[in-house]
């Protein structure tokens, strides 16, 4: 018994942060100079009362225009923006969604790597024979966690949320995954307070770094070189290992999708791996970087825009907070 990847849609907030708005905020910025740092023109962000449920919630509503509901009996979903604590924001969507209660439903906390992982979840209940169609939800909203002063953080994240489905298959559409974590750099990528350890301090001090940027410990801190280090050790070894494990070569792929951080990381990757620029999705000009999001968006995307079609074999690389990271080969 296999499983495929049948359905994806994915949802971004109406309201939009351009790198015009950051240029009046900030004097040293400029718009062109954002764009050509990190390939984003402009992103989405969620309202004041709007959460991560909400945008999960509209993804997966357009999902079911055309897919029958009724046929979920698994739900899963990614989230490091969760409007509680508890209850589970899974359970909340199986209820607000009007999907059978003869289902399960569970969260996970995951970044840039979620949807990789997600997949590989839901190939296992397929293959283990607890779910036949699992519905696969991604959102973030990571702009909630950035201080208004941060514009570093500030041009890069922006907010939605993604929605697929995979069910059993005949045949298996969905190969070999390679998984890895790497705990020592859990604190390159953080918001250090709000959770049990360190509760949420209204007092917090709020500090600038050496390039201007403003947080306090309530905040979401990214040591950026440091992640960079990581990702240019890490992701040409997860591409070669997952590669190996399904027995394949780069020239033998159609198309490749890694998580949309930057365009400086991503495109010094695709350099430093040798992958064609034509076999090679990079575009987050209209979304900036939307965490666990960036895969499934890229991937619809690159059928809207004909970049690939049933049929193909693409690689798909996920990696960052964590460290996590994780790679699968996917037929469509």
């Amino acid at each position: 018994m296999g499983c495929k990847l049948s359905a994806i849609e994915y949802y971004l907030p109406e309201q939009t942060l351009t790198n015009d708005d950051l240029e009046k905020e900030f004097e040293d910025w400029s718009a062109d100079k954002i764009e050509k740092k990190v390939g984003i023109r402009e992103r989405h962000i969620v309202g004041r009362e709007e959460t991560a449920l909400d945008l999960a919630y509209r993804a997966a509503n357009k999902l079911f225009q055309y897919f029958d509901k009724s046929k979920i009996d698994f739900v899963l979903f990614c989230t490091q923006s969760p409007d509680y604590y508890l209850p589970t924001s899974a359970c909340i969507l199986q209820d607000r969604l009007g999907l059978n209660v003869e289902i399960g439903a569970v969260d996970f906390n995951l970044g840039c790597s979620g949807f990789v992982y997600g997949l590989a979840f839901a190939k296992g209940l397929i293959t283990a024979g607890v779910a036949h169609n699992v519905l696969l939800l991604t959102a973030e909203t990571y702009t909630k966690h950035i201080n208004s002063k941060d514009k570093a953080n500030r041009t890069i994240f922006g907010d939605g949320a993604a929605a697929a489905v995979i069910e059993e298959a005949a045949e298996n559409h969905i190969f070999e995954f390679v998984l890895g974590t790497d705990g020592s750099g859990w604190d390159k990528l953080i918001v250090p307070n709000g959770g049990l350890r360190h509760r949420y301090d209204a007092g917090a001090i709020v500090e600038t770094d050496e390039s201007g940027s403003s947080r306090s410990a309530n905040d979401l801190f990214m040591n950026g070189p440091e992640i960079f280090n990581f990702t240019i050790e890490a992701v040409p070894k997860l591409v070669a290992a997952t590669l190996k494990k399904n027995q394949t070569w780069i020239n033998e792929l159609d198309y490749i999708i890694f998580h949309q951080a930057n365009s400086y990381i991503i495109e010094y990757l695709r350099k430093k791996i040798g992958i064609p620029s034509d076999k090679f999705y990079m575009d987050m000009t209209y979304t900036g970087n939307t965490v666990s999001c960036t895969i499934p968006i890229a991937i619809k995307e690159s059928f809207n825009k004909k970049m690939i079609k049933h049929g193909d074999n693409i690689l798909i690389v996920g990696f960052g907070v964590g460290y996590s990271y994780g790679a699968t080969v996917i037929k469509f």
